[in-house]
């Protein structure tokens, strides 16, 4: 029973037996279900803001391009609210981006820390999101919006 549960082959540690090698491989494919599962969760955030921003910003110019037509009098409440939901979006997602960037490295860090103790496989790869990446890019075209309504300048102005 005092027999180690590792041998050294090559420099890696490998079990000996085989309950704990299927544990070492199930503990490794739950970091890849983790890692999809905060996609998922960006994904959401993704959808509410793109939700908010776009809500916001169709708000803002229909109020807007009626108040030039001359059919409304004021505009601003309409303006403000509009404005109001477009940097809404937009600061949910940066907040949303950073969040998931956050958990991400601590996610990785555990892995790589884990995988060198031998208690994990860690063969496959842990690429970048695409779901971050995109992400990323529609933060961008937010802040392009809200400077398009409140400074009335940019590709949407």
């Amino acid at each position: 029973m005092g027999e180690a549960i590792f041998t050294q082959t090559g420099g890696q540690a490998v079990p000996r037996d085989a309950a704990v090698e299927l544990a070492a491989r199930r503990t490794g494919m739950s970091f890849q279900r983790t890692r999809m599962s905060a996609d998922r969760t960006l994904m959401s955030v993704i959808r509410t803001s793109l939700s908010l921003i776009s809500f916001g910003f169709t708000i803002y110019q229909l109020f807007e391009k009626a108040h030039q037509a001359g059919m409304l009098e004021s505009s601003l409440p309409a303006l403000q609210f509009g404005r109001a939901l477009v940097m809404l979006g937009t600061l949910m997602l940066g907040l949303g981006i950073v969040y998931h960037v956050r958990f991400m490295i601590e996610l990785r860090e555990e892995r790589a820390r884990m995988k060198a103790e031998g208690l994990v496989h860690g063969e496959s790869a842990f690429p970048v999101s695409l779901t971050l990446i995109t992400a990323v890019t529609l933060l961008a075209i937010g802040l392009l919006a809200i400077a398009s309504t409140v400074f009335s300048m940019g590709p949407f102005g």
